[in-house]
């Protein structure tokens, strides 16, 4: 009961907060930005298995992964954005299962980022055994794990921590069921760290990978012009790479936050708010550009796919 309560008073407040700044005006660049990518992402995911050589290939795979990830995050965020600035109260289970769908399709989308600059280390590194190593079969089979282990965390954090609430609330953010799960049980006082170490565990793993990327290949001269494509290229995804972390330091300074007295509600809502309404979308709104098209490959095929389409069309209409 009490739990229930205090289920009530922080999104009644959120709600306030929102109300008093007028956030809710928030909701139209995340709706520009999530259509937007909502086009361009399942173009390139039907050009990519549309087409043998490219879902063939375990650098097209995890670009597609991201892509779906992106896609599964992008659609439900936008969902508990329009929920909330309409003010349209939900079942709390509702709340939390969209969290965890939530927490994993992000998760997913940061680990697979990762594993595409390992990827490319090792290709690079290990060129005649790459292939025999990562066939099809295997890198389907590391998509699938990679799936488990970003489920595993939220999923057993709401098995074993679940609120049986049967109240409806106001507002639905990821930052609310976790910060109350960490008020509500003390010794679980570091979920804000579960989302800090594996940032920065990622972010070592890509720095590590790069600078050996630059010491095995400073020799073959690629580097000498200023606007060579393995420059662009770097500086493209090294862009990307970053808006990808940030907005996950930012959510966990948001739990850290979550219950300081000294901080103003009002820095919690206005960080939350940017975080999920900008900052998480703005990476996912350039990927389908940085890593899908600068790949010559997927242009090429989606070229091809574009122009069988339309001559399609005029057959047709002929």
């Amino acid at each position: 009961m009490e739990f229930n309560k205090e289920i009530l008073n922080f999104t009644q407040h959120w709600v306030t907060i929102v109300e008093s700044w007028h956030l809710e005006l928030f909701c139209i660049p995340a709706t520009v930005i999530t259509l937007a990518t909502l086009v361009a992402n399942p173009v390139l995911l039907c050009c990519i298995f549309t087409f043998r050589a490219l879902r063939q290939e375990t650098r097209y795979l995890l670009v597609a992964n991201t892509l779906v990830a992106d896609m599964l995050f992008l659609v439900l965020n936008l969902t508990t954005t329009f929920i909330n600035s309409v003010e349209a109260r939900i079942p709390w289970i509702a709340c939390e299962l969209m969290t965890i769908f939530l927490v994993t399709a992000y998760s997913c989308a940061i680990l697979t980022v990762t594993v595409m600059v390992v990827d490319t280390f090792a290709a690079v590194n290990w060129p005649l055994h790459y292939h025999d190593f990562l066939t099809p079969a295997r890198t389907y089979s590391l998509l699938v794990v990679l799936w488990v282990l970003v489920a595993i965390f939220p999923l057993t954090l709401f098995i074993v921590k679940w609120e049986n609430s049967t109240e409806n609330v106001f507002a639905c953010l990821a930052v609310i069921s976790l910060g109350l799960i960490q008020n509500k049980n003390k010794n679980m006082e570091g979920i804000y760290m579960y989302f800090l170490v594996c940032a920065i565990a990622c972010s070592l793993v890509i720095f590590y990978c790069y600078i050996r990327l630059y010491m095995v290949t400073r020799m073959q001269g690629i580097w000498q012009t200023r606007f060579s494509r393995a420059r662009v290229t770097v500086l493209a995804h090294g862009v990307l790479l970053f808006l990808y972390f940030v907005p996950g330091f930012l959510f966990a300074l948001e739990l850290l936050l979550f219950h300081k007295k000294s901080i103003s509600p009002d820095v919690n809502v206005w960080i939350s708010t940017l975080n999920g309404s900008f900052f998480m979308l703005l990476p996912r709104a350039l990927a389908p550009y940085l890593y899908g098209l600068r790949y010559r490959e997927i242009s090429d095929y989606l070229t091809l796919l574009l122009h069988r389409q339309r001559r399609l069309s005029q057959i047709t209409l002929s």
